[in-house]
């Protein structure tokens, strides 16, 4: 098995990757979540959806 190297360091081929932890966004005064859980859970109590500002129902 060969060694990865990058500037001169070592580091193991498949590391397991880090649980991520939720995030709100904030993007032209909205607000938006990283956890696509939470944001299925929000959209199946409320499912309002917009565009171009008009809102609309599911």
């Amino acid at each position: 098995m060969s060694t990865l190297l990058y500037r001169g360091q070592s580091y193991a081929a498949h590391q397991p990757s880090a649980a991520k932890s939720c995030v709100e966004l904030t993007y032209r005064h909205e607000h938006y979540n990283t956890c696509r859980e939470q944001v299925r859970a929000e959209m199946q109590q409320h499912p309002v959806l917009s565009y171009r500002g008009v809102r609309y129902s599911k």
